[in-house]
């Protein structure tokens, strides 16, 4: 089984102390499979605070044991009917979210998130780690 993780799980993995259900999630991965939106947000993140030795280690984990998925024309595509449908049923969708499920479904991964209701209406499969039990 494989996961597409969330900004908000790779986040907490980085913190120094992190929630132990999502640390031991994490580290019964087997590969770290994120997206180009999540990374962007990450980086922007780690360089705001200017927490360089975290943004070091996030580089060196994708390296060794990550891969990142790029944001392609059937995901755009398929992420702008989504979002469209979810606003004529009265849902705001964040474009990020919206891009984020969508390399979720075109490759057929779980997606790992804090904020499972943020996903909810693209019908795709979502965990929330925060709440594994191991």
């Amino acid at each position: 089984m494989t996961f597409l993780l969330d900004t908000n799980v790779i986040s907490e993995v980085m913190k120094r102390q992190p929630d132990t259900a999502v640390l031991a999630w994490f580290h019964s991965l087997q590969e770290v499979v994120t997206s180009a939106i999540c990374l962007e947000e990450l980086v922007f993140g780690l360089r705001r605070r200017s927490a360089f030795k975290k943004e070091a280690w996030l580089r060196r984990m994708l390296a060794d044991v990550g891969s990142v998925l790029p944001v392609t024309d059937t995901a755009a595509q398929w992420s702008g009917e989504k979002r469209e449908l979810l606003q004529a049923r009265g849902l705001t969708v964040h474009q990020a979210d919206a891009l984020i499920a969508a390399c979720a479904w075109e490759h057929g991964l779980i997606l790992a998130t804090r904020n499972s209701g943020d996903f909810s209406g693209f019908g795709i499969p979502v965990l929330n780690p925060f709440e594994y039990g191991g």
